[in-house]
């Protein structure tokens, strides 16, 4: 008994839990990829903010109305601006402010006139990983005017701690937006995806557990995306599915039925061909007329039966491959049909088939010869069904196959014939036939490795193609084969 899947999926390793844990990931991965440069122009930002201060600075420290003055208001600006230094130059002039100290020594110089993004972003995250201060000299344009340029001098660790709170802000918004694009996805894809999938799956748990149960059908939707198309298939699966379990099991019933018939059927027409047999020596013309008719009217029934009977049989043997030369076999199969005890379906007999073998003496081949020998005698006695007169095989081989041409010039087969024609009790041409016979014939060169093909079939008659290994180089289990 196969064992059945949990109908509830753990919470955690479920697929909608998976899909949010995703979506949070992916958005806090665009949002570092959004981060980065956002860092680099907020610490430019605030480097020209201070340069933009220095610059107000300056031009409030040309308006002083003393130096004593001046001197206080400089060092007021310097405290304003949060500088160490601040110098102008210009075409005509030059302005120094300096604090009542001497200025630091610089540790490192930054011209905001130079670089591209990718140095932006990298001295932005060298100064957030920096766990010192560092006194910056920092050199820019004030209001765009690139005759005029200011230098500042100025600690980095209030910048960096500006950093620190701006990031703080962005990892906040992050986690705001990522938790609701994930909500919002999440629900998206329970009603999109999920809900419809798990649809698809309890119908499938259900058909696994009673195949013939009608309930378990799912009802698709009129949905035309792939999903719809999904829910579609699959009921077009099911319901095909369902079809073939009650043929196949209409016919075991049948099967097993016809098996157990089969002895007394068989021993009730034994009965009738001693009947027959007895009647032949009446010496009375209408009865000389009649017993021909009724003994193959009996030999018919008996063919049916056995073949109906080997078609169901559970039996299993293995096969026994020996090397012979193939052309032999073809011989033989041509001298069986001549003689009298070659089987016919009908009351008239058919006209004998002409035999043509192409086949090279040379050319050997290693399977079961009696199951061949069946393969082609059904072959030659469906074509002399069909009201072919002559039969030709040629056969060639690439070394590794064995490939025969089994060609008659009869009428050809009817449409419908051929659409069922390796099909039980369908492919039949001819009234009172089973069509097992090319069934049978297929099912053994399944058994060896092979197969046999219809290449046409018009008013100048059917050929088909036969494949078979020319060496059987494992063991091989045949199914169904007597």
């Amino acid at each position: 008994m196969l064992e059945t899947t949990p109908r509830t999926t753990p919470v955690l390793t479920s697929l909608s839990a998976r899909l949010l844990i995703l979506t949070i990931f992916f958005v806090m991965v665009a949002e570092v990829l959004i981060y980065a440069p956002s860092i680099a122009r907020y610490r430019k930002a605030y480097l020209e903010e201070h340069i933009t201060k220095a610059h107000l600075a300056t031009l409030a420290l040309t308006l002083g109305p003393s130096e004593k003055l001046a001197n206080e208001l400089e060092q007021r600006l310097l405290e304003q601006t949060g500088t160490h230094g601040i110098v102008l130059k210009g075409d005509t002039r030059r302005l120094l402010m300096l604090d009542r100290d001497m200025p630091p020594n610089v540790d490192v110089m930054f011209d905001l006139r130079e670089g591209n993004s990718y140095s932006l972003i990298r001295d932005a995250f060298q100064a957030l990983l920096q766990d010192e201060n560092r006194v910056m000299r920092v050199i820019g344009v004030p209001d765009g005017n690139p005759k005029v340029f200011m230098e500042v001098i100025l600690d980095e660790t209030p910048m960096r701690e500006s950093m620190y709170d701006f990031s703080g802000r962005i990892l906040l918004l992050s986690l705001v937006i990522a938790f609701i694009v994930a909500f919002l996805v999440y629900v998206s894809l329970q009603w999109l995806m999920v809900r419809p999938m798990r649809r698809i799956t309890e119908s499938m748990m259900k058909f696994r557990a009673s195949p013939e149960d009608e309930s378990s059908s799912l009802i698709p939707t009129m949905r035309s995306d792939e999903i719809g198309v999904a829910q579609r298939e699959l009921v077009v699966m099911q319901n095909g599915l369902r079809f073939a379990l009650r043929q196949k099991t209409r016919l075991a019933a049948l099967g097993a039925a016809m098996a157990k018939m089969n002895h007394d059927l068989r021993n009730t027409l034994a009965t009738a061909v001693l009947a027959s047999d007895r009647l032949a020596n009446i010496d009375d013309p209408e009865v000389k007329r009649v017993t021909p008719r009724l003994y193959d009217a009996v030999t018919r029934a008996v063919s049916i039966c056995s073949q109906t009977l080997t078609f169901i049989s559970d039996d299993k043997p293995t096969l026994t491959p020996t090397l012979f030369h193939f052309s032999e076999l073809v011989a033989e199969v041509g001298a069986a049909m001549q003689s009298d005890d070659f089987p016919t379906l009908g009351g008239e007999e058919p006209p004998k088939l002409k035999w043509l073998s192409q086949v090279d003496f040379e050319l050997d081949v290693e399977a079961d010869r009696q199951q061949l020998f069946r393969v082609f005698s059904n072959l030659a006695l469906n074509a002399n069904q069909a009201g072919a007169t002559q039969v030709r095989i040629s056969a060639e081989t690439d070394g590794v196959s064995l490939w025969v041409n089994f060609a008659d010039n009869g009428p050809g087969l009817p449409a419908d014939a051929r659409a069922h024609l390796f099909e039980p009790f369908a492919g039949s041409t001819k009234a009172g036939g089973t069509g097992l016979g090319l069934v049978i014939a297929r099912d053994i060169l399944q058994a060896h490795g092979g197969d046999i093909i219809v290449v046409r079939s018009d008013t100048n008659g059917t050929l088909f193609r036969l494949s078979l290994p020319r060496r059987i180089t494992q063991e091989i289990n045949p199914y169904g084969i007597c």
